[in-house]
């Protein structure tokens, strides 16, 4: 079976003036174009190509690299409206159509948006839809556990931080008072379980937890200092908690530990003044 809005293996029956068609199955034949035949290709070679609907709407299979496949959460900009909705570039010669129904707001050319891409279950057409609420399942114990490193998609700001989508299924939300550097909505992140919520929506922190980020941090602040006048911050244990934050997003236990780090690594001093760097800036 083919899998439309993704990647697939097919086999090469025939060549024409218009490209290779290859083997769908059940579907009939699919056309990979004469752009993207390669002088090597032969009748009965395996090609990994991904399968769309063309202009024409026929299956068409290519080698370019789409932003986002069916079942996946992207951030694309608005290449142009009409009357019927909004198209967005994820990559390929077709754009990815959002029918205004399935816009939170009226998208606009050159605007970036959130959204979920899945075959339209009446149309059988590729589409997009900006609200992602109805394409997102609980988190389960199952499913998640502390610690767990994960793929973060920041969606949209809220009066806590952010609200974000994991693993393209899986709401999430990052707090504003635990990043220790800047996130943007559509921004796409590595990050980590803290909990998973009862109502089944996940507790994330940036990058890693435990030891591990506080070496996160470890590094961010040693590019702070890199780039500070004289290789210099005024900031140590005498600094207040929400100076500490205010600078750098993180918790005073944090910073600690992410000093704790370099410190041991030899590659600040630490006085009344402040951290001083002792390796040479880049």
């Amino acid at each position: 079976m083919i899998a439309l809005a993704d990647f697939n293996t097919l086999p090469i029956t025939r060549f024409t003036d218009h490209g290779a068609y290859m083997d769908g199955g059940d579907v009939g034949e699919i056309l990979l174009p004469k752009a993207y035949v390669r002088p090597e290709m032969r009748p009965g070679d395996e090609v990994t190509v991904f399968v769309y609907l063309d202009q024409s709407e026929r299956l068409v299979g290519t080698f370019e690299q789409p932003l986002v496949r069916a079942g996946q959460c992207a951030c694309l900009r608005c290449a142009w409206t009409n009357r019927h909705g909004a198209f967005l570039d994820w990559g390929l010669m077709k754009d990815l159509f959002v029918p205004f129904s399935e816009q939170r707001r009226p998208m606009e050319m050159g605007g970036h948006y959130v959204v979920h891409c899945h075959i339209d279950p009446e149309t059988q057409r590729v589409v997009a839809s900006a609200k992602i609420d109805r394409y997102l399942r609980p988190a389960t114990h199952a499913t998640h556990r502390a610690g767990q490193q994960v793929d973060v998609l920041v969606w949209h700001a809220t009066p806590l931080g952010y609200k974000a989508i994991v693993d393209h299924q899986y709401q999430g939300q990052l707090y504003a008072d635990q990043l220790y550097a800047p996130v943007r909505p559509g921004e796409r992140i590595a990050g980590s379980v803290v909990r998973v919520r009862p109502d089944g929506k996940l507790d994330l922190a940036v990058g890693r937890l435990g030891t591990d980020r506080f070496r996160d941090f470890a590094d961010t602040l040693l590019d702070a200092l890199r780039q500070a006048p004289g290789g210099v911050l005024p900031y140590g244990d005498h600094s207040a908690p929400d100076d500490i934050r205010a600078r750098f997003g993180v918790s005073k236990k944090t910073f600690k530990q992410a000093l704790g780090t370099l410190y041991r690594q030899r590659l600040v001093s630490i006085s009344e003044a402040g951290i001083c760097l002792l390796e040479p800036s880049r």
